[in-house]
């Protein structure tokens, strides 16, 4: 049996919101959405759902693996719309990319807090 990732929960101070700032950052396309989630769906089939949890929202780090054209267009929307971005994950050089692995990254927070990184080529 192969083994794929399938879908993850992602908490949300406002799921609409969140999950907007993603299909419009990643390019992507709503999903059927039902009960408390609100979905879209990656190139690749994964399905990231927003929820609104009755908690305390604890950051997480959620990584994406883009080609260049789309870095260019989403670093130029972070760019922008003011969102505060970094080449570093410690945050300590503002207003950068980074140029690690042979290809580009950055780092930012997305509407809840969490810890976004996009890439252009893959850690391994």
């Amino acid at each position: 049996m192969s083994v794929s990732f399938n879908h993850t929960i992602i908490a949300s101070k406002d799921r609409h919101a969140s999950a907007q700032f993603f299909r419009e950052l990643l390019e992507v396309d709503e999903a059927p959405s039902w009960g408390p989630f609100v979905n879209i769906r990656l190139p690749d089939g994964v399905l990231l759902q927003f929820a609104e949890p009755p908690v305390e929202i604890q950051m997480q780090h959620y990584a994406f693996l883009v080609d260049e054209e789309l870095f260019d267009r989403a670093y130029r929307r972070l760019a922008e719309g003011g969102v505060e971005h970094w080449a570093d994950p410690q945050m300590t050089r503002p207003g950068e990319t980074n140029t690690e692995r042979g290809g580009r990254g950055v780092y930012f927070k997305d509407p809840a807090g969490h810890a976004i990184e996009l890439i252009t080529r893959p850690y391994l």
